[in-house]
């Protein structure tokens, strides 16, 4: 069963993460693959909207921490570097597309799934959703953008505090702080959010482009700038001793 599933109807796009038994979480070459998809939906002239979710209880639940532990053991920082630069190529492709794309939240976004969710232009979640910047309780620094995104969605104190913390942040409380657009039942979410693509899909093309354009505005730091950071001390973080205990401990299920 293929891990990235990609369907079109009425010009959307739909990309699901498809590995429900691990909660999404991303392994093997699903990061390759959801690049991949994401470029197909935005080189395809019939789609004028992308929609991102997951498959079963869960939007994404960030890296899979049993093979980080994997390339820690095996001294892999190539692989761990490879893995970085496609969560950064791969935000960074959503934040500059020149269509709009959606994210349909239907369960946990921890990470570098909280971190896709964030890089989408329009965010809906499930009553189910949690949202959670969980790099802290493993000795790492957020990656796939979250440093730079997360703080200009909600202010810098409230993103300080989920960043160094780690806590979860439920649906409402996410609404609330202006994290997500809307909440709603479980059972309405793709229905919400494919009515709301189908607005999007009738629009003028250029005008939702300039618009993008103009949301993105000129912040004293780029995106790319805080994936590169991201990359480096997120690399360093790894190849310590702290991050490998940790990590180890997660695998092993101990505190």
């Amino acid at each position: 069963m293929p891990e990235i599933l990609y369907e079109i109807t009425n010009s959307i796009a739909t990309i699901t993460l498809n590995r429900p038994d691990k909660l999404n979480a991303f392994a093997g070459t699903m990061r390759e693959e959801l690049l991949m998809a994401l470029r197909r939906g935005l080189a395809d002239e019939t789609v004028r909207v992308l929609i991102l979710t997951g498959a079963g209880r869960a939007f994404c639940a960030g890296g899979d921490v049993a093979a980080m532990h994997a390339t820690q053991q095996g001294e892999e920082r190539e692989k761990f570097t490879n893995w970085l630069n496609l969560g950064g190529e791969i935000v960074r492709t959503i934040q500059t597309a020149a269509k709009p794309v959606l994210a349909a939240v239907n369960g946990v976004a921890a990470g570098a799934g909280c971190n896709l969710a964030l890089a989408c232009d329009l965010r809906y979640a499930s009553e189910t959703a949690v949202f959670s910047q969980a790099f802290i309780k493993l000795g790492l620094h957020p990656d796939w953008g979250g440093s730079f995104l997360l703080p200009r969605l909600i202010g810098t104190a409230r993103a300080a505090e989920l960043m160094l913390t780690g806590e979860p942040l439920h649906a409402q409380t996410a609404l609330q702080i202006g994290l997500v657009n809307r909440v709603v039942a479980p059972e309405l979410l793709l229905e919400t959010v494919r009515t709301v693509a189908e607005k999007l899909a009738a629009a003028s093309p250029q005008a939702l482009t300039e618009i993008k354009k103009s949301l993105a505005g000129a912040p004293p730091v780029t995106l790319e700038a805080a994936t590169l950071r991201e990359r480096e001390v997120q690399l360093e973080l790894w190849a310590s001793e702290a991050a490998r205990q940790r990590i180890q401990a997660f695998v092993e299920k101990k505190k």
